[in-house]
């Protein structure tokens, strides 16, 4: 070359490969002719070549491709050398293409594939790739081009991206990240880590999901990066002006997923990737877990003081103490001589059983579960055949190849016994996967990846996501039209589906308390909405405020479950005695009474992608400030709380969305938009509930199912503006929802200065056995004189000293109005 001050990153890969064959061929001995190791970027794309609702450019060698997935979803490869890899995603599992109208149009400096909502920009100057919507707003570009470098150890690729990163621009999402919710100034690696006690900024933790969404110009979009290798990301931490991911292996492989709002952003991420599917109904009350409860002797102490101090619980966990030598699928007949007898008396009770199974299967002949995986080798080698072993609970153990389907179906059916039992739920622990000593496999440790191959590097991150798939898989097909209870530690994008999950080995520090609230409101965005914390934190000793703080954070997780390590003092919602234990009672009965309300959130969740929990800035992302609130949340779109976070605090300032609120506690109507001061006394926290909600309310019960629903109250929160509500309804244990047995109701609620009217519409095959409504009507700006249900007077209404309306109504009525 004759100009010395061209690099070869000046040159288009394709050029630079004829230059490269030219010098290889004209040299004597060959090696001299081998170029150093050096990262290529995308040179000048040269043509481009449609198929269907694909899109291919190269620049003569290295090769893009552009999919139209939906009109607000653009898929976007990078093939080095011209070949992509094989279609495969634990994510995605079926890419179905939703599109209206889409096509590629040639200009001068660029082509642009189009659909209805955004434009794919793909620059002739140097391969430059952004994003606009159909207003002409550039959302994101390329600050550089995509690029890669060879891995000379393990073949493949280091792939590289980089956005425009502008200086008012927010980020959020990444799944359980430990720090501030907005992650301006992060930079972020994703490989699943057994992190015990984590700190504040400690990184990585236990879930790898590659998802976050960008927010300037009140404009929101997503980027999806579906890789599974080590990857990291960058949000303007090494360079203000550039936000950055990159992976260690695989394909650059990214979603563009448009908005405009957080809210859209996070629908269609979910369209792609899932959502939960409906739980049962008991698994969104109060779980109580320890490691460890036993022997049989305390699980029954335990779970006989619920009842005893009427304190509602569902859920009674067993760690791994319950097995034989920390086997999975056995008991320890020492402590529990008869586990169905136990599980069935349990069960007359109201408990659930949920009990944990790690990976670690235990090298031993004797043991049944190890004889068959290793017969059928169904577990993990290594890169020369040696079996990967490693030590974890049990001792010397070797580790199911859970990427393998035959591997999975056995795992499944491994649950039938425990099934037979009683077992109603199963824990899936220390699948990061978690090994004592290293940490985790090595790098060489092969897997079958559902016929796409691949070593550890790749399989990492999916390792548990694909064991609670079998775990989960399992339990469906043996519960047969029962809904099974998973919960996971580890996972990646789509885990979703098959699970729920907490967020670790937590601390018992109000720093943890602050850290479990930002955790939980960036999964639920994060696609993961069934959620929730260590309610004390694992390790540690908290106080008596600590925990009842917790414990009222808590109740509006979506995943309500108190943990700890057994080296701590007990922590029941009763351990610190008065007046802890009936403030604990309170918000466990609180939860109680509010599960259709989170039953009807969670429908949403499943059936139209929506977060349970919503941070601030997802009601109002063109305000500024809120792209820095992280204390705030709404659970569901009706009920904003605001948990009490500082030991000693007797009031704190929270910030109200735009709208009217009414304080929960004393039905006092507060203007929105700005920030108010609440009292918060030990016994409550700062809740507000919009205005013209109707929120459904059950009976306090010690254990769902214990009583028969005879009527649900509604309370209904009056609103000059017309609001709208939604309550769904189904058997709460089946999957007869997937049959369209269920009910959706939609409530309109229309208030004047002398009237109020209320219209309720129904859907769906469902027929709930109670027959009336209880109304509790607050915040009438009147004293009413009449109230006519579908053309009848009603007789029979009451109005209370505190001024609320309290009425019956037949459930199927159509229009009430009251004036």
């Amino acid at each position: 070359m004759e100009d010395s001050n061209i690099t070869n990153s000046d040159i288009p890969s394709g050029k630079l490969a004829e230059i490269e064959e030219e010098e290889f061929h004209h040299v004597n001995n060959p090696v001299t002719g081998i170029k150093p190791i050096v990262k290529k970027y995308l040179g000048k794309p040269l043509d481009s070549e449609k198929k269907g609702n694909k899109f291919y450019f190269s620049d003569g060698n290295a090769k893009v491709e552009v999919t139209v997935v939906t009109d607000e979803i653009i898929r976007v490869r990078l093939a080095p050398h011209g070949v992509f890899l094989d279609e495969f995603s634990y994510a995605v599992p079926k890419l179905e293409k939703k599109i209206s109208l889409f096509g590629m149009t040639e200009h001068e400096l660029e082509y642009v594939v189009s659909t209805s909502a955004v434009n794919c920009h793909i620059r002739k100057e140097d391969f430059f790739i952004s994003f606009s919507d159909n207003q002409g707003h550039i959302t994101s570009t390329d600050a550089v081009p995509m690029h890669w470098e060879e891995n000379i150890k393990f073949g493949g690729y280091y792939v590289y991206c980089t956005k425009a990163c502008h200086a008012d621009e927010s980020f959020f999402g990444m799944g359980d990240k430990p720090t501030e919710l907005n992650l301006r100034g992060k930079r972020l690696k994703n490989w699943n880590t057994d992190a015990y006690s984590f700190a504040w900024n400690q990184d990585p933790l236990y879930r790898s999901i590659p998802f976050y969404i960008s927010l300037h110009n009140d404009i929101a979009h997503g980027i999806f990066f579906d890789n599974t290798f080590r990857a990291e990301f960058d949000f303007g931490a090494e360079d203000s002006t550039k936000t950055s991911f990159w992976a260690e292996g695989g394909e650059l492989q990214y979603y563009y997923i448009h908005g405009p709002h957080m809210m859209d952003v996070v629908k269609r991420y979910n369209l792609i990737t899932g959502t939960h599917p409906m739980p049962p109904l008991w698994a969104l009350g109060y779980h109580q877990c320890r490691w460890s409860y036993y022997p049989e002797s305390k699980v029954k102490m335990v779970t006989k003081t619920f009842r005893e101090k009427k304190i509602p619980c569902d859920g009674i966990y067993l760690d791994i103490d319950y097995m034989d030598g920390y086997r999975c699928f056995t008991w320890n007949r020492k402590y529990f001589p008869d586990p169905k007898r136990m599980i069935k008396e349990l069960s007359e009770q109201g408990f659930k059983t949920v009990v944990i199974i790690d990976p670690g299967i235990r090298v031993d002949d004797n043991y049944a579960v190890f004889r068959e995986g290793k017969e059928n080798r169904y577990f993990c080698r290594r890169c020369d055949d040696y079996f990967m072993e490693g030590h974890v609970w049990p001792g010397r153990c070797q580790f199911p190849d859970f990427t393998n389907p035959e591997v999975r179906e056995w795992w499944g059916n491994l649950f039938d016994e425990l099934v037979q039992l009683g077992v109603a739920g199963v824990w899936n622990d220390m699948n990061e996967p978690a090994v004592f000593g290293t940490g985790t496999f090595p790098d060489d440790v092969r897997h079958q990846f559902d016929g796409h191959r691949g070593s550890h590097r790749k399989a990492h991150n999916v390792y548990g996501m694909q064991m609670v798939r079998a775990t989960y898989e399992g339990l469906r097909k043996i519960m047969k039209n029962k809904r099974p209870f998973t919960i996971t530690r580890a996972g990646y994008s789509g885990v979703q589906r098959f699970s729920s999950v907490w967020t670790g080995d937590n601390v018992a520090s109000w720093e943890h308390l602050q850290l479990g609230n930002i955790m939980c409101q960036r999964l639920s965005v994060s696609g993961i909405s069934f959620c929730g914390t260590d309610i004390g934190g694992f390790s540690g000793e908290p106080d008596g405020e600590l925990f009842t703080r917790w414990v009222q954070m808590g109740t509006f997780s979506p995943f309500m479950r108190a943990h700890s390590a057994g080296d701590t003092k007990e922590r029941e919602p009763w351990s610190f005695g008065e007046p802890y234990t009936s403030i604990n009672r309170k918000f466990i009965e609180l939860r109680y009474r509010m599960l259709p309300y989170l039953y009807s959130a969670f429908w949403e969740h499943h059936r139209y992608g929506f977060p349970i929990i919503r941070p601030v800035v997802m009601h109002e992302q063109g305000e500024t400030t809120n792209h820095y609130r992280q204390d705030e949340f709404t659970f569901g779109d009706k009920i904003l709380i605001c948990p009490v976070m500082v030991p000693g605090q007797k009031s704190r300032k929270v910030y109200l969305p735009a709208g009217k609120w009414y304080n929960f506690w004393t039905h006092e109507l507060v203007d929105g938009g700005k920030e108010v001061t609440v009292a918060t006394p030990l016994e409550t926290m700062p809740m507000f509930v919009k205005a013209g909600s109707i929120i459904p309310e059950y009976p306090v019960m010690q254990y769902v199912g214990e009583k028969e629903i005879e009527e649900v109250k509604l309370n209904v929160y009056y609103s000059d503006i017309e609001a709208n509500s939604f309550i769904f309804e189904d058997y709460g244990e089946t999957f007869a929802y997937e049959q369209d047995i269920y009910l959706e109701k939609k409530f309109v609620v229309r208030g004047k200065d002398n009237k109020l009217t209320i219209q309720q519409s129904m859907e769906g095959l469902y027929t709930p056995r109670y027959e009336n409504y209880h109304l509790n009507i607050i915040g009438l700006p009147f004293k009413p004189a009449r109230v006519i249900a579908d053309n009848n007077d009603v007789k029979e209404f009451s109005i209370n000293s505190d001024k609320t309306v309290q009425l019956k109504l037949r459930k199927n009525f159509i229009q009430l109005v009251i004036s």
